[in-house]
């Protein structure tokens, strides 16, 4: 595991969790000098995901670590955390377990799909070898790339770098995220006491997310955005700026009046 800290040295803390098959270098990469003007940030690389030759576990075994590191250097306590995509998961389980605290979980909307296990298995069968093949050859990158262009508002370099973290990160990491992320779940109808939950909605995913969202937890304050899944972190100012706005006003949110 890793865990890189920048920012302000005395600031909010925010801890950052990518999604599936990235790491935080690329996930937030063209938000994260924003960021870090305002909070001191904790930014995290899972097993597998962090340079080592390490392979993902399972999502409890890594959301212990992150605890485990919360515990050892914040006294357990955190000022907030964001989850990108499959990232969320973790800020979920983090809230669920009440193991540490934050003030304000940061969900970045995310699709919070949980399947049995036969089920995930299939899943993990057929989307982790489409992922992991997709840029084996010029053409399919190139056809790849147009897509990711296309339908995220994506520049060149922004789809290369996503293209490339399904090259340098081992299958078996991403079968292993994808597969035990389908079968982590969440409870219905989390309330945690001075912890407020905040999704960022991109209505271009469709109202079933929204529906999970507010069946999940109890009370969540619900933004939404005319975008496509995560676009904010694809490098466009205009999906980039009203998303950024809203994190600070979720950070500077009163955590006692969470309910």
């Amino acid at each position: 595991m890793q865990f890189d800290e920048m920012g302000l040295e005395h600031g909010k803390t925010l801890v950052l969790l990518p999604g599936t098959a990235c790491d935080y270098q690329t996930n937030f990469g063209s938000v994260m000098d924003r960021l870090a003007e305002k909070y001191h940030l904790i930014c995290v690389n899972y097993d597998g995901f962090d340079g080592s030759d390490l392979v993902f576990p399972d999502i409890i075994t890594v959301t212990e670590k992150i605890e485990g590191y919360i515990k050892e250097n914040y006294d357990g306590r955190i000022d907030g955390a964001i989850g990108s995509s499959l990232g969320s998961t973790f800020v979920g389980q983090l809230i669920q377990r009440q193991n540490i605290h934050m003030d304000h979980g940061i969900f970045g909307s995310p699709d919070l799909d949980q399947s049995g296990r036969f089920s995930a298995w299939l899943q993990s069968k057929l989307v982790v070898p489409l992922l992991t093949s997709f840029t084996r050859g010029e053409k399919k990158k190139a056809k790849t790339r147009e897509k990711l262009k296309s339908f995220f508002d994506m520049n060149d370099e922004t789809a290369d770098k996503f293209m490339a973290c399904f090259e340098k990160f081992k299958p078996e990491s991403i079968r292993n995220e994808y597969y035990t992320d389908l079968r982590t779940w969440l409870n219905e109808d989390i309330s945690v006491e001075n912890t407020r939950v905040h999704f960022i909605y991109a209505n271009k995913m469709g109202e079933k997310y929204l529906k999970r969202y507010k069946k999940y937890f109890r009370n969540p304050e619900i933004r939404e955005f005319d975008m496509q899944h995560e676009q904010w972190l694809f490098g466009e100012e205009k999906y980039a700026d009203p998303v950024l706005k809203a994190i600070d006003e979720f950070m500077d949110g009163d955590s006692d009046d969470c309910r």
